[in-house]
């Protein structure tokens, strides 16, 4: 099928792009393609206004689900993609309409994470609907349950893909056929059609807050669009027998109730084959540019100072407790497999903070080493990927860890928000030199205390890495905060701001330092930021500068986003609601600071 839009089309593509890329040259992020635009008109009839809600419901969740750069030539998402649990046939459907299978049988939730299987269904059904004529003619989801039992069954996995399916993915979705469901199933179901309906009232919501008012009605009116008919026409639990209404004759009935066989898995290792060395166009649908692929480029609901205040000071302190409630709720997008292997929980400061699989740093294997592990993640900062490494605060067993990995990861600047005790507790080990002179060896690196300046709330402590193996030497900072209370938050968020902006300055000088020995992100290679599990202090810290470059970049933040994409990458990131609610009146008070607010308010 050509291609070919008609001048109506046309113009609505126009239109659609216009108001796109100018949220995307304000948040500055790369603007989106023609072809692109196409495919979200088309899952939405050429509808700019549901058209752009889609783009942004879309983002939102990628983001949310920390799915940002997908790599489908790496592990463990290459081996989810041919496992065969999600393929696209070879036939379509007698309007034209391609077909998806999704084979609950072959899923095992305790030997596959939900983020791998979201991550391999974003990618198969994006590159499903790269045709115009399944853009054209739509999609039709089976999602095969028979012969599955209830060990292969995650109800939170399901959700989300009816979810993403609804109301999130660029495909217009003719209808989703639950096919061979078993009795146990029916509960699940009646909460899955709960879902549906929830989703359309937030439809409606949103197109009532953007003050669509007209379509609201229009919308309201349409045939079809009550939630019962909605449910009926697009979602229906179907027998085998009766695929032959909905399927061509001549894919059924052996490609469906587990029988599928390997060769009609083909498209996934056609497509597979076809990727090496490609970008992948997914993500710049996510609308971060590649090289710079943060998580933190500022959605559609960030904040300006005074509409902080405002949303601050209609929540109260209960209320922006009660929504880092809501954060804490939601479940980590990843695994945990490699944090609690036995050999690596001796490595774990806390048996209950452990690394993500999806973003944990990995030291490189050393012979006779059985691990590579170390209890640290890489975390995006504002529009600079790998921005930070999340880390706990050093075991005595893991000093020479931790300093292999700041030379592994070239790190110039370490930045600690506690100290080593806290009345009667250890926090951390004293894993670098304290004295000025004093020196240490730490496995293959050795370690010399050149220098420390003394701060009223903070130590700077110049440090000298030698390496041992390859005789090669580097500088690296080391920042202390000493005003964190022992338990709670800091009274006044000026002295942490200050320390941030001299950790800032200082990475910035190094890095002009290196000349062109650096060839990475011009802000630098990642800063190694711990407290003592490397989730409370240190996720506050790092969202703390998140939010203030996003502010001082575009002129609003969202700290509740923030966040949440944070705990993606570092999970638990924020502690506890304290550190949370910090956090907005930090922001608060050095937009006073800076004239952005009146300073009585």
């Amino acid at each position: 099928m050509a291609a070919t839009l008609s001048a109506e089309e046309e113009q609505a593509t126009r239109q659609f792009l216009e108001e796109i890329n100018k949220w995307t040259s304000q948040h500055g992020v790369s603007s989106l393609s023609r072809e692109l635009a196409v495919k979200f008109l088309m899952a939405r009839k050429f509808d700019v206004l549901r058209a752009i809600e889609l783009f942004h419901s879309y983002r939102e969740t990628r983001l949310k689900e920390g799915i940002v750069r997908l790599q489908p030539q790496e592990e463990p998402l290459r081996s989810e993609l041919l496992s065969g649990k999600f393929t696209v046939l070879s036939v379509r459907d007698p309007s034209g309409a391609s077909i998806a299978l999704y084979t609950a049988k072959l899923h095992h939730p305790n030997k596959t994470g939900n983020h791998v299987v979201l991550q391999a269904l974003f990618y198969l059904l994006d590159r499903a609907v790269e045709s115009f004529e399944t853009q054209r003619n739509g999609l039709v989801f089976i999602y095969d349950m028979a012969g599955s039992n209830y060990t292969n069954f995650e109800l939170d996995l399901s959700k989300k893909i009816l979810n993403l399916l609804k109301g999130a993915f660029p495909a217009r979705l003719k209808k989703v056929l639950i096919v061979g469901a078993p009795v146990w199933f029916r509960v699940p179901y009646n909460l899955l059609s709960l879902l549906l309906k929830e989703k359309l009232r937030e439809r409606v919501n949103g197109v009532r807050r953007r003050g669509f008012h007209s379509r609201l009605r229009v919308f309201l009116h349409e045939p079809n669009s009550h939630p019962s008919s909605l449910l009926n026409s697009q979602v229906q639990m179907v027998k085998m027998a009766e695929l032959r209404q909905h399927l061509p004759r001549d894919c059924l009935p052996q490609h469906l109730g587990g029988l599928l066989p390997l060769e009609s898995y083909s498209w996934n290792q056609q497509l597979l084959a076809g990727q090496n060395g490609r970008v992948d166009p997914v993500d710049e649908l996510v609308g971060i540019p590649v090289e710079d692929a943060s998580i933190h480029v500022p959605g559609p609901e960030s904040m300006r100072p005074q509409e902080l205040l405002t949303h601050l000071g209609r929540l109260q302190r209960s209320g922006v407790h009660q929504e880092y409630e809501e954060l804490r709720k939601e479940p980590p997008p990843g695994s945990f497999h490699c944090a609690q292997l036995a050999y690596n929980q001796e490595r774990n400061r806390y048996g209950d903070v452990l690394c993500l699989d999806q973003t944990r740093v990995r030291l490189k294997t050393r012979r006779n080493e059985r691990s590579d592990y170390i209890n640290a993640s890489f975390m995006d900062g504002y529009k600079q990927r790998n921005a930070y490494i999340g880390t706990q605060g050093p075991l005595e067993k893991t000093y020479g860890d931790f300093w292999r990995m700041v030379w592994e990861q070239n790190m110039l600047v370490i930045v600690m928000t506690t100290r080593t005790d806290e009345g009667s507790r250890k926090k951390c080990g004293q894993y670098w030199p304290l004295e000025e002179g004093g020196q240490e060896v730490y496995g293959h690196m050795a370690v010399v205390n050149q220098r420390v300046d003394h701060h009223t709330h903070y130590n700077h402590t110049t440090l000298e890495l030698h390496n041992t193996e390859t005789c090669e030497q580097r500088q690296v900072s080391h920042f202390q905060y000493l005003s964190w209370p022992d338990y709670g938050v800091p009274s006044s968020a000026v002295t942490l701001i200050d320390f941030l902006g001299a950790v800032k300055r200082q990475q910035r000088k190094m890095v002009k330092g290196l000349g062109l020995q650096w060839a990475g992100h011009p802000q630098g290679p990642p800063m190694v930021v711990h407290c003592s599990a490397g989730i409370g202090r240190t996720g506050t810290f790092c969202a703390l500068d998140i939010c203030l470059s996003q502010l001082l970049d575009v002129g609003s933040l969202n700290v509740c986003q923030t966040v949440r994409r944070m705990r993606t990458q570092r999970a638990f990131s924020i502690q506890t609601p304290d550190q949370y609610y910090f956090c907005y009146n930090a922001i608060l008070e050095h937009a006073q600071r800076q004239g952005l607010l009146p300073a009585n308010q």
